[in-house]
């Protein structure tokens, strides 16, 4: 039998909040979702401002980089860079701002962020996730 670590409340929360610290020390009005390996959303905060469609999005960029178990920017860069087959590919937010969350070499879920420039929503969930995942030594 095989076990792994799984997302609790507590990680959930700490991502959340140390996102929005990074999305509101930049005035970005964002939504941050965050969702379990299989892209089952745990957690969302629309930011005041943010619009509708951020918080759609943001779940979408976190369901696709949990399935993948790699940054959501990968599958946009295939396409951009002339994969265009890529575009018929089952995920639905193909953009920069999903990124997984990575413990002990495995992926534990993903968190999506939506509502400003896509580098800048990648900062957003890579800051939520440094809240809770320490580099390995």
């Amino acid at each position: 039998m095989q076990s792994k670590p799984v997302l609790g409340t507590a990680q959930i929360s700490e991502i959340l909040t140390a996102a929005r610290a990074e999305a509101d020390q930049h005035g970005w009005a964002v939504s941050i979702a965050v969702v379990d390996d299989g892209g089952h959303p745990l957690g969302l905060m629309r930011l005041d401002g943010a619009s509708p469609g951020s918080a759609y999005l943001a779940t979408e960029k976190a369901r696709t980089s949990a399935l993948g178990r790699r940054e959501s920017k990968v599958y946009e860069d295939m396409i951009n860079g002339g994969r265009y087959a890529f575009l018929s590919a089952p995920l639905h937010a193909t953009l920069e701002g999903g990124v997984p969350v990575i413990v002990e070499g495995q992926c534990v879920g993903a968190v999506g962020v939506s509502g400003v420039k896509s580098d800048q929503d990648a900062q957003v969930a890579k800051a939520g996730i440094a809240g809770v995942v320490r580099p390995q030594s």
